[in-house]
C-alpha cells in the first residue's frame, strides 16, 4: 500500500523582520492509496506549503510525513507534480515534453514512443506529438503536463492550482479529464485549489484548512467526483446537496477571512 500519512506535521518559517510564521500546526491525516483529495481554504492557510512538503521541496520543522511507510525527505519519482503553469519546455515538441522523464531514465526508445502515444491518446492529444509546445493553448499545455507526470507512473500525483489559469469552459473539460484519469488509473491524487466548486467536483475527500497557523479545520467525504463519471457536471452543480455544501464552505471561508481582517 502507498498510503500518505501526515503525523503532527509542523512548519515554521523564520522571517527576518517579523519573526517566526507558523505556517502549519499539528496536521494529521491519512490519504489512502487511490483516493482523490482536494484541499482549499483562505489565503495563508498553508495549502501550498503542505503540498511542497509532500513533494519534498521543503522539510517540515516538526513531525513527519510518509508515503508507503517511507519518510519523505526530498523529491522522488514516486511523486509527480502538476503546476498551475505547466512548467513545460516550450521549445520542445509535445512528444518530447511527455517523454522527458523516460528519456532521463534511458528507457528504450521503442518503449518511450509506445508510452507517449498511449498517454497522448488518454489526455486527448493524439496526433499532436510533433507539434511545438508553444503553439498550443493553455488547456492543451495542461494536458501535456498531466501526460508528462503520469507517464512516469508515480504513486502520488500532486496538483497545485493546475486549472486556475484556464478559461471557464476549458477548466470544466479539464476537471472531467482529471476525474476520468483518477478512475481509470487508480492513482492517488491531491489537488490544491481556490475554487470551492472545483474542490467539490474533484474531491472524493475535501479538506478545508484554517489559517494562522495552518491546520485542518473540517473534512468532507463527497459523492460528486464519482457522479461526475456518468453525469453532466453542470447538472451536479444544480443539485441540492452540491449547492448546500458549497454555501456551507463559502460561509466557513468567508468567516475565516473576516477573522483574519479583524486581526490586522
Amino acid at each position: 500500500m502507498t498510503d500518505l500519512i501526515s503525523n503532527n506535521l509542523n512548519m515554521v518559517f523564520n522571517v527576518d523582520t517579523t519573526g517566526a510564521v507558523h505556517a502549519l500546526k499539528d496536521v494529521n491525516f491519512t490519504l489512502k492509496s487511490g483516493e482523490l483529495l482536494s484541499v482549499l481554504g483562505p489565503s495563508g492557510c498553508g495549502k501550498t506549503t503542505l503540498l511542497n512538503i509532500i513533494a519534498g521541496f521543503i522539510r517540515p520543522s516538526g513531525g513527519a510525513i510518509t508515503l508507503g511507510g517511507e519518510e519523505i525527505d526530498g523529491p522522488a519519482v514516486n511523486r509527480g507534480m502538476v503546476f498551475q503553469q505547466g512548467a513545460l519546455f516550450e521549445w520542445l515538441t509535445v512528444a518530447e515534453n511527455v517523454a522527458f522523464g523516460l528519456d532521463i531514465k534511458n528507457t528504450d526508445s521503442a518503449e518511450v514512443s509506445r508510452r507517449v502515444d498511449e498517454w497522448l491518446e488518454i489526455v486527448g492529444l493524439a496526433g499532436f506529438g510533433h507539434v511545438p509546445t508553444y503553439q498550443l493553448s493553455g488547456g492543451m499545455q495542461q494536458r501535456i503536463a498531466l501526460a508528462r507526470c503520469l507517464i512516469n507512473d508515480p504513486d502520488l500525483i500532486l496538483m497545485d492550482e493546475p486549472l486556475g489559469a484556464l478559461d471557464a469552459l476549458t477548466r470544466e473539460k479539464m476537471q472531467s479529464l482529471v476525474v476520468k484519469i483518477w478512475k481509470e488509473t487508480g492513482k492517488t491524487i491531491m489537488i490544491i485549489t481556490h475554487s470551492v466548486e472545483e474542490a467539490l467536483l474533484l474531491g472524493e475527500r475535501l479538506f478545508v484548512m484554517a489559517p494562522r497557523p495552518g491546520r485542518l479545520h473540517k473534512e468532507y467525504r463527497l459523492p460528486f467526483a464519482e457522479r461526475g463519471l456518468t453525469e453532466d457536471p453542470r447538472e451536479i452543480k444544480k443539485s441540492k446537496a452540491f449547492t448546500q455544501t458549497r454555501e456551507e464552505i463559502l460561509t466557513m471561508i468567508w468567516n475565516m477571512e473576516e477573522e483574519i481582517m479583524g486581526q490586522v
